[in-house]
């Protein structure tokens, strides 16, 4: 599996594990070993692991936990570290999303996510180019 393969399919088990409400799932996507942070729309940074896995504890947990749906994904690789900008469609609203990965003990992992309103035009789905900066 190439780079940009295996870090697009790192990215949909992040939305799978949050639309499935799979908590298990989410916090095996988090490093464990490296500094993680978390950006859900509205609220502060979070810092810490343990905070950021107890917040979608949280999100997962609740009754009104969204349904989301992540769309048009774009990787940008610097090394053994990449970044996914994309869109998450939640009730038929779109927010603009940016999760950051890294390469740990062969795995991508997730270090920071973060989410906010957009007024930007969800584009079509298409084959995104792979951004490699060295």
């Amino acid at each position: 599996m190439s780079d940009l393969d295996a870090v697009l399919f790192a990215n949909e088990v992040f939305y799978r594990a949050f639309a499935d409400r799979d908590m298990a799932a989410m916090e095996d996507m988090w490093a464990k070993t490296l500094p993680v942070c978390c950006i859900h729309p509205g609220w502060e940074a979070i810092y810490e692991r343990d905070d950021v896995i107890e917040s979608w504890r949280a999100i997962l947990g609740g009754e009104t936990s969204p349904d989301v749906n992540c769309l048009s994904p774009r990787v940008y690789f610097y090394g053994d570290a990449a970044f996914v900008v994309c869109f998450e469609e939640i009730h038929g609203d779109h927010l603009i999303a940016t999760n950051y990965f890294v390469r740990q003990d062969g795995q991508w992992k997730i270090v920071h996510h973060q989410a906010g309103p957009t007024r930007a035009i969800v584009p079509e789905p298409q084959e995104a180019p792979d951004r490699t900066i060295n």
